[in-house]
């Protein structure tokens, strides 16, 4: 099969289409022809050198696939040859075939096209698992969603519009603004312009923001926790902004505030099957019945990765960059 692969790490032309091994489903798991993956900021890290697969990952980039079941592996129930799947992944994703644990399977949502769906697995599992697993949104809080335009953004926007939240984002421009208003964002931040958490305090007369979902990391930490409401929740996901801040533990302490940090990747397989089968009861209904849907910015080619990694690394997308396999 072909696959991109990274013989040394560096920008965007070190993503090489060549000839590789087939993969073989082990125990548990099922072989899917991909039909699509998606790109994500760990595949830009993953190409510079900075975050390697897990041991026993495939070494591919790409953490969310689409495509159709071709083989299983031996244990593997309640799925057959030919069946259309999203899955979510630890690595393999930019390849025409990969092997996935069957816990990490989910069926293409009812109304949605195959390739598409490939845009849902790694936002729907760190969306779900951070704001509603782990923060427990609750209907009328208020949720802050630092990069709101992003992938993660435009899913988690409807998500905590879904289940009644107020939602507040900061993203680059009134052009990503506009689009954040149309999926339903009710406070709008630029934060090029503005300062989130003054807004985020007018907004609230005072109160703050109940969850905040951080892609930020060191550089917003302190301001984060100054935006954060009595008894709120800080999730952090990512760390564009640097790996290390200074954290006030009184201002933290005064607050009853938490900050909790999570990555999905490396999880062990049962906790990526829990928050899997979460996302198939929870979020697969909103997207059948049309309340909830993946944002696609544009698609490129497997085989011209490199110019989906430059699309992502521009800043100028909304939503989700697709590669598709033909």
């Amino acid at each position: 099969m072909h696959a991109i692969t990274i013989p040394e790490p560096g920008g965007p032309d070190a993503l090489v289409w060549g000839e590789v091994p087939d993969p073989v489903p082990g125990e548990g798991e099922v072989l899917v022809e991909v039909v699509a993956s998606a790109v994500n900021r760990a595949d830009l890290l993953q190409r510079q050198g900075f975050y390697d697969p897990p041991p026993g990952a495939s070494p591919y980039p790409g953490l969310e696939c689409a495509g159709r079941i071709t083989a299983l592996g031996p244990g593997v129930a309640g799925w057959a040859v030919g069946d259309e799947v999203c899955a979510l992944l630890a690595g393999g994703g930019y390849a025409e075939r990969v092997a996935v644990p069957s816990g990490q399977l989910l069926p293409v949502p009812e109304g949605l096209d195959l390739a598409t769906a490939a845009a849902l697995p790694e936002v729907t599992a760190t969306v779900w698992s951070n704001v509603f697993m782990i923060s427990h949104l609750r209907p009328g809080e208020t949720v802050l969603l630092h990069g709101g335009a992003s992938g993660i953004g435009t899913m988690a926007i409807q998500l905590a519009k879904a289940v009644g939240a107020r939602v507040a984002v900061t993203a680059g421009g009134p052009d990503k603004l506009a689009r954040c208003a149309e999926l339903g964002a009710d406070i709008l931040i630029d934060y090029r312009e503005q300062d989130f958490v003054e807004e985020i305090r007018k907004a609230t007369d005072g109160a703050g923001a109940d969850v905040i979902l951080d892609i930020v990391g060191a550089k917003y930490l302190e301001r984060n926790v100054k935006a954060l409401a009595v008894n709120g929740r800080l999730a952090v996901i990512g760390l564009q902004g640097g790996a290390k801040g200074e954290l006030n533990l009184g201002a933290l302490l005064s607050k009853r505030a938490a900050v909790t940090a999570t990555s999905l990747r490396a999880r062990p397989l049962a906790e990526k099957a829990s928050i899997v089968a979460a996302v198939r009861e929870h979020v697969w209904p909103l997207i059948a019945a049309g309340q909830v849907r993946p944002i696609v910015d544009r698609t490129f080619p497997m085989e011209q990765a490199a110019d989906a990694h430059r699309a992502l690394e521009s800043g100028t997308h909304i939503g989700k960059v697709l590669l598709l396999t033909s």
